[in-house]
């Protein structure tokens, strides 16, 4: 008994003719009929009633039909149990990592084209969870994290655009803006438990330029920061990229730095194919 015949027996009981069976397994009408008539001589009974214009199966056939279809499903399931499996990261990131990650996954495709690799869209505390429980192999974040099993690969140094309604005095300077030059304007923010980041990095520059911060009104959850700027004309904000819309004008200044670096677990060494992810990463892409 062969797992063909069985094959072909299943075919022809569920197509109701040699015919049709052989289109379903692309093989000739001959040869489905000569391996159903084998497995027949070697049962010692008939599998079809061949007398009808539909082949029916005889209670012999009826008796071997659920065998024959868990013996395929248990083939079927050993060798998918046992073939190679490709290789596959799982990236954690956010919405802002998404054209430096996509630049980074094209390029390890075109060399690893049989690869998986997944862009897990999730907020900072469940990106680290993610690491930490092995969810996801990495992790894109901005600033730090402190955690035992956990560590960081410095990957590179964004820089923050700072926005402005486009009629806004410092929108058409030659010369990024400094925090001196700033502090004379209401800055717009979503509250810090939203953003303590960008109130962080905002902080962290106006204390070293020994400078002020003026605080607007803060940007509610759900309002668009291009209409709050198109609002208050007379107002700054701080984004992590461009978002290329009408009205606004953005500028990038050194004042406003933040590290981006790969989260991974302390006990999880990088396969090759993280490797080069994390390389590719770390490259001569343009941060935008």
């Amino acid at each position: 008994m062969e797992f063909r015949q069985l094959e072909y027996v299943a075919a022809v009981a569920e197509t109701g003719g040699f015919s049709r069976a052989a289109q379903r397994c692309f093989v000739s009408q001959s040869a489905i009929s000569h391996q159903v008539a084998a497995l027949e001589r070697e049962l010692g009974t008939e599998l079809f009633d061949r007398s009808q214009r539909r082949v029916r199966l005889t209670e012999a056939g009826e008796t071997l039909l659920p065998f024959a279809r868990d013996l395929l499903a248990m083939r079927d399931a050993a060798i998918a149990a046992t073939a190679p499996r490709p290789e596959r990261v799982r990236i954690a990131a956010n919405m802002s990592f998404a054209r430096s990650a996509l630049a980074a996954v094209s390029a390890v495709r075109e060399q690893h084209p049989e690869a998986e690799i997944d862009f897990l869209i999730k907020p900072f505390t469940q990106r680290i969870d993610a690491v930490a429980s092995g969810e996801a192999d990495l992790a894109l974040i901005r600033g730090t994290v402190d955690r035992d099993n956990l560590y960081l690969d410095p990957l590179w140094v964004d820089q923050p655009v700072i926005a402005f309604n486009s009629r806004h005095p410092l929108a058409a300077g030659g010369q990024a803006p400094s925090p001196n030059d700033l502090a004379a304007y209401p800055l717009l923010l979503p509250p810090p438990e939203r953003q303590v980041l960008l109130h962080r990095l905002v902080q962290q520059a106006f204390t070293r330029a020994d400078a002020e911060i003026r605080f607007g009104p803060e940007i509610r959850e759900g309002h668009s920061v291009a209409f709050e700027l198109v609002n208050r004309p007379d107002a700054w904000t701080v984004l992590y990229e461009d978002p290329l819309q009408p009205g606004i004008s953005c500028r990038r200044s050194l004042s406003f730095t933040l590290p981006v670096s790969a989260v991974l677990r302390v006990d999880a060494k990088p396969n090759a194919l993280v490797a080069e992810l994390l390389t590719e990463l770390s490259g001569g892409f343009r941060r935008n």
